[in-house]
């Protein structure tokens, strides 16, 4: 099996949320693209962005910096997703599936911290 940033599960799943996000904010009109639609564009590309910067780097220290700010961003995303469903911007209906994929890509971050985390202690060099 390749082990490549394209086959990193967690790394698809948050660049089908930032797709997802990208197609439903294009639509909207221009007062709420300016506002909330730029801020939760940039907070889902943000998640798949670090996750691809520190999947990048040598160091596993280094790499979980990047890993944790990806989270920082998910959790950003799913903030400004809950201020769309409280101010009925869009689709209501839209809405409770991307924060189930939020909530999923958080559980599988999470994990692939560990593993990293793991994987630096246990590293012979």
């Amino acid at each position: 099996m390749d082990y490549t940033l394209e086959t990193l599960e967690v790394y698809k799943l948050s660049e089908e949320l930032s797709d997802q996000v990208w197609k439903i904010v294009i639509k909207w009109d221009y007062f709420h693209r300016d506002t909330i639609g730029k801020q939760l564009t940039r907070a889902a590309d943000s998640v798949g962005a670090n996750i691809a910067e520190g999947y990048g780097r040598y160091f596993f220290r280094e790499s979980k910096q990047f890993y944790f700010y990806a989270r920082a961003s998910l959790l950003e995303t799913k903030t400004w997703i809950t201020k769309c469903m409280r101010r009925n911007i869009a689709e209501q209906k839209q809405w409770p599936d991307l924060l189930r994929k939020t909530e999923l890509i958080h559980q599988k971050l999470n994990a692939y911290i560990k593993f990293v985390s793991h994987s630096a202690t246990h590293n012979p060099k």
